[in-house]
């Protein structure tokens, strides 16, 4: 199948890494910022096929691993008042907040419901003009465009009972963030080619200049990765910075103009926290005034909740870079995919569940 097989070749997986052995003379760590990209990285041992110097680290980019605890905690708190109905993605019903999960929540007679897209969310309401319907907005910049969507077509028809709980965040931030800690170890990043589809890869061209450092979009099947990891290498060893596309199949410089139009249009930039990592400034986009009646956190009066967090959940640290979930004196222990003490355990894309998956298990 064209763009699927061609990138699965094993052939030119082997010599990519060939390539990579023969150029990687010094020690570098790369981080890949998206779950997506760990997945398959730990599926097709690309971290234990590369050579001892080159290390990859594993990244905020989990979009259910950074959404904040206490966004959990309002959901639940919405969902437990009368008359209304939440609405999420399937992979937010697990991720445990400060006493339970939205599954919970729907076992004791909460109405909360799974939906594809916000737009079914829509739907619901336009079904139950009665009941408050309020969709669990959260992510990248890959699921901003349709989440503002939502909230545009709401505001079109006048439909006064929808709203969003908005948890979306941006890469760029976390980047920065993560290069300015004191304890940072990540030389350069694999960016996540999704994103870029969305926003192209022209907003990461300061940071790279910034912290002289490559970033290099990539695709999600080992020889894109592969191709990016030899790309960030080439460039590391080098001593090169700047971006350079290793997705073009799918990426391009200015990437979609009428999503960022509609995200520019519902959403404004503003500090937002991360679960595990804290408050990155200027990284978040909540709704502007205009929509602002479609906010549910002001609509319900949820903004004053507190979470209360895990002790032994160190996901913060994994996030970062700072260490591998197998590190964690929690992993397979106290913290398994039944009994998670973190989202990065819940979410189909988190570092720690893929660990779990295709690392505890196969060495017990």
């Amino acid at each position: 199948m064209k763009f699927i097989d061609e990138y699965r070749n094993p052939a030119r997986a082997r010599a990519l890494l060939d390539r990579i052995r023969q150029v990687a003379r010094h020690d570098w760590t790369i981080m890949e910022i998206c779950g997506g990209q760990t997945h398959s990285i730990l599926r097709n041992g690309i971290d234990q096929l590369l050579p001892p110097n080159v290390q990859l680290v594993h990244g905020p980019g989990c979009p259910v691993c950074v959404t904040p605890l206490e966004t959990i905690d309002r959901a639940l708190a919405i969902a437990a008042m009368p008359g209304t109905i939440v609405t999420s993605f399937g992979d937010m019903l697990r991720v445990p907040g400060s006493g339970k999960d939205l599954f919970m929540a729907r076992s004791e007679g909460a109405d909360v419901r799974i939906v594809f897209s916000p737009l079914d969310a829509l739907q619901i309401a336009r079904d139950n003009p009665d009941k408050e319907v309020v969709f669990l907005a959260v992510g990248f910049e890959t699921t901003a465009p349709v989440n503002a969507m939502a909230v545009y077509q709401a505001a079109r028809e006048s439909l006064g009972n929808f709203s969003e709980l908005v948890s979306q965040v941006m890469v760029p931030p976390a980047m920065r963030a993560i290069l300015s800690s004191p304890d940072n170890r990540v030389q350069g990043f694999l960016a996540a080619g999704h994103v870029c589809a969305i926003m192209g890869y022209e907003e990461y061209e300061p940071v790279a200049a910034e912290f002289g450092v490559p970033i290099v979009p990539a695709g999600f099947e080992p020889v894109d990765l592969l191709d990016a990891i030899l790309k960030t290498v080439e460039l590391l060893e080098s001593g090169k910075s700047g971006v350079v596309n290793a997705y073009g199949r799918v990426v391009s410089r200015e990437g979609n103009p009428e999503a960022r139009r509609v995200m520019q249009e519902v959403f404004e930039i503003a500090d937002r926290s991360w679960r595990g990592i804290g408050v990155i400034p200027a990284s978040g986009l909540v709704l502007c005034e205009a929509y602002a009646r479609f906010d549910a956190e002001k609509r319900f009066d949820v903004g004053h909740i507190a979470p209360r967090e895990s002790p032994l959940c160190q996901s913060g640290e994994v996030l970062q870079g700072h260490l591998k979930p197998s590190d964690c004196p929690a992993f397979g222990k106290e913290c398994t995919p039944q009994t998670p003490l973190g989202a990065t355990m819940v979410s189909s894309e988190g570092a720690c569940a893929a660990y779990y998956r295709y690392v505890e298990l196969l060495m017990r």
